[in-house]
This record gives C-alpha cells, structure tokens and sequence, in this order.
C-alpha cells in the first residue's frame, strides 16, 4: 500500500508540475505582446481655418519728382484733395527752357525755308532740264543733293524743338491717375532739383480701390485659387466683417518665411478704409482631398526625423512622413502609407521598430 501510494503520488506531483510549467511559457509569451492603442489611416480633405495679418495698400501710387530744374510757380492741391486723371497739380518756372524752345522753334522756322526754296529751285531745274542743253546734269545733281542736305536738316531742327517742347510741358505737372494727394513737401518758391530724389513734391495714392496684402503659408497658398472668397476684419473697425475675393497671386515663395504674397482687391467707394491699415484675414484651406490623415498624436518629431509608427505583420515598423495641414486633432501627412493601413495612436521616440503588437 506504501508503495502504491508512492507511486501514485509521484505521478501526480509530475503532472502538477508539468501543467504549472506550461501555463507559464503560455504567461510568458502572452507577456512578450505589448498592447497599444491603434488607429487607421485615413485618406480625406482637411479644412484648416488660420488667422494671418494684412495691410491694406494703394491700388496705385507714386512719388512726384521734377523732371526739371526750376522754381516752383504753384502748387494747385494739398493733402487730402481728390484729383482726376490729368489734372494740373503745379506749376514750375524755368526761363532757360522757355528761351531754349524759342531758339529751337526759330531754328526750325529757318531751315524749313531754307529746305522748301532749295526745293522749288531744283524742281525748277528738273523742268528745265527736259530741254536738251539748258541745265547741266552737273547743276541739277547739285540743287538736289542741297534740297536734300536742307530737309535733313530741316527735320533735326524740328526734332530738337518738339524735345524743348516737351521739356517746356514737364513744368506742368499733372496727375496720372485719380487718386488723393497724401503727402506735399513744396511749396511756392521753393527749387526743385531733378537729380535730387530724397523727397518728392507730391505723393498720389488711388484710395477709391485698395490692395489687401497677405503672405500665406506655401502649404495653404496652394490650395487658394483666384476668385476664391476670403473674410477679413479692420482693426480699425471692430467687429465689421468683410469679404473680397483672390485677384492676383505672387506664383513664388519666399524663401525665408516659406510664404506667397497674395492680393485681393477691395472697392473703397466710400472713404471707409486707408491705406496702411492693418487687418486680419481668416483663411479656410480646402486641404487636399487624396490627403492621408491621422491623429497629431501619432506623429512623433524627434532631432532627426518626423515619422509614425506603423503595425505591419503584427510588428511595429517606424514609418517616414512629411506634414501638411493641420487642426486641433488631426494632421495630414504624406510618406510610405497607404488608407487603411493601421498605426499607433499615441506614438512615443520609446517604441522601436520589431516590437509585437497586439
């Protein structure tokens, strides 16, 4: 009986202990799979809403300089007067240009007499010369080569005094273009210079239609098209919201803000708005929409990469990417994905490539 319970109780004692040692390997191994929250890839547009800051600017301005040496005569404006296209704005005083356009006009008074009886002469001499032996080929050679000699110089002398003539009419300065005269820095009297270009007479601004610069964010400024609407607001009007639409874009990217200059063209027909004003513009970017989207949290930035960590044959594999638009939860990304494919939600620098997911 001894024995037998001997016996007995060894081959229980083995089958206890060969169960206790395959649960462990079982608890061993089951210890090995990490569990981590997963999420998958998603392919879709994402609208992302920014704030940037614009300046409203002139749709057209300039600087007034002299294009001649004088003495200012008048000054027919001041700041804040509206002037039209072609408006006389001032009048300068040079008296060596008006006595230069006289010479020059009596100068081409004379040779064009001189050039019209240079011509009668030789035309008389043609005629004469269809009678055999009356004029020599000699003679008639001559009076046209002096009808000719007179014209050229009847022309330069034309020339010359339509340049005095146009000289003369700079001392009439006039506007190129509507607008309203914001800044006036002569005064009767006073010389004016045309090499000098440190301050000009008179700065003219068209104000009845305005620019609304904005630098963009190359990744938004790509998804703007023209006629696109965008909502901004005037700091200097609170509260009022304003639309215009996308005139012009810059088609390049500044390369130390990584941003395009874009434009939109604001009516301004009733004064309201300045130039220089400064105002902020509301953006929504459409996104892209074959864009592969995942959570912000699955992204990890570390010194020398930006990647997600990705779960291929139940292992995890540290997948590249590159970043576009993002919100307060999502970003898209471009790199070795596809839609679908499964990744950690909330990734870390901690987690290295061949660790098994479950």
């Amino acid at each position: 009986m001894n024995l037998k319970y001997i016996i007995l109780l060894s081959a229980a004692t083995t089958m206890f202990y060969g169960c206790t040692e395959n649960k462990a390997s079982e608890k061993k191994t089951e210890t090995n799979i990490v569990h981590y929250a997963l999420v998958k890839v998603t392919q879709a547009g994402m609208e992302q809403t920014v704030k940037l800051p614009a300046q409203l600017s002139a749709y057209q301005e300039v600087s007034i300089f002299p294009k001649v040496n004088g003495y200012v005569k008048n000054v027919l404006v001041d700041i804040g007067s509206k002037v039209g296209k072609g408006q006389l704005l001032m009048t300068l005083d040079a008296p060596e240009i008006q006595q230069a356009l006289l010479q020059a006009k009596e100068k081409y008074a004379r040779a064009k007499s001189d050039f019209e009886l240079n011509k009668e002469n030789y035309l008389r001499l043609k005629t004469a010369s269809q009678t055999a032996g009356a004029i020599s080929p000699m003679d008639l050679a001559t009076a046209k080569a002096k009808m000719a000699s007179d014209s050229a110089l009847s022309n330069a002398e034309k020339a010359n005094w339509q340049m005095q003539q146009a000289m003369s009419d700079y001392l009439h300065v006039t506007a190129p273009f509507n607008g309203v005269i914001t800044e006036r820095n002569t005064h009767p009297g006073a010389l004016v210079s045309a090499e000098a270009k440190d301050k000009p007479m008179l700065e003219l601004k068209e104000v009845d239609h305005l620019r609304l610069q904005v630098d963009v964010p190359e990744g938004i400024s790509a998804t703007l098209q023209k006629h696109d609407s965008v909502s901004f607001f005037i700091s200097a009007l609170p509260g009022k919201k304003m639309t215009a639409s996308v005139s012009r874009k810059a088609g390049n990217v500044n390369i130390q803000y990584r941003s395009e200059r874009i434009e939109l063209d604001v009516p301004n027909n009733n004064g309201t708005l300045s130039p220089g004003m400064y105002a902020d513009v509301i953006l929504k970017a459409k996104g892209n929409a074959k864009a592969l989207i995942v959570p912000k949290s699955a992204v990890v930035t570390s010194t020398e990469r930006k990647f997600v960590i990705a779960v291929r044959g139940g292992k995890t594999v540290r997948v590249d990417v590159s970043t576009g638009i993002e919100n307060k939860n999502k970003i898209e990304v471009v790199g070795d994905l596809n839609s679908g494919d499964e990744i950690i939600a909330a990734a870390t620098d901690e987690i290295d490539e061949g660790i098994a997911v479950k």
